[in-house]
């Protein structure tokens, strides 16, 4: 026997997110039949805001709420120093770190020819724009050292190069083929604080 049309469509809906099977889905439902009605359309109204108000930052593509985001307009972060990160978790892995204090430029993504994307699909203008005009200094490459990760690390070294910035890679800790978003915080700090300089 399978439940009324109204709870299998939301169980269907809810199955579409990462890593939710249908017991899961089906816990969640009974969830919203048992909460109140107020924390139903809270939990409703905060969906709806983070589509209808969340944007990339105009200056280093990370997430925000308004047209620049909090680490860019942060007067106690080190304009002169930009991690390249590959998307949004890693940022956030490297920031609970806590041992870095530079600004970011996030590449929504990394080369994947497996995937169809090239390098011409890192928009990298805003970050040579940056790093010609802010006065960059250092340029940390903290993509993941996987294949993708490193051909990309590889493709923005290329690119930096007649810019003459200092280009640096993150060092020890961090397993050839792991992800950043992944690794605890005491082996990104251990990466930040021995990176190496890319030659």
């Amino acid at each position: 026997m399978s439940y009324p049309r109204l709870i299998e469509n939301l169980i269907s809906h809810l199955m579409k997110l990462p890593g939710v099977g249908r017991r899961s889905a089906e816990r969640m439902v009974f969830w919203f039949l048992n909460t109140s009605p107020e924390d139903t359309q809270s939990f409703c109204q905060n969906i709806l805001a983070l589509k209808e108000r969340m944007r990339l930052c105009t200056v280093c593509n990370h997430l925000s709420e308004k047209e620049v985001c909090e680490i860019c307009e942060n007067p106690g972060r080190d304009q002169t120093i930009i991690c390249v990160v590959e998307d949004h978790k890693h940022l956030l892995a490297i920031e609970r770190s806590g041992m870095y204090r530079g600004v970011y430029h996030v590449l929504l993504g990394a080369i994947s020819p497996t995937e169809g994307r090239g390098p011409e699909d890192l928009r990298l203008e805003r970050l040579m724009k940056r790093i010609q005009e802010k006065g960059v200094k250092e340029v940390v490459m903290a993509t993941d050292p996987d294949t993708e990760g490193e051909m990309t690390a590889l493709h923005i070294m290329k690119e930096l190069r007649p810019l003459g910035v200092k280009v640096t890679r993150i060092g020890l800790g961090i397993p050839v083929g792991s992800s950043v978003e992944y690794a605890d915080a005491s082996t990104l700090a251990l990466s930040m604080s021995s990176r190496r300089v890319i030659e």
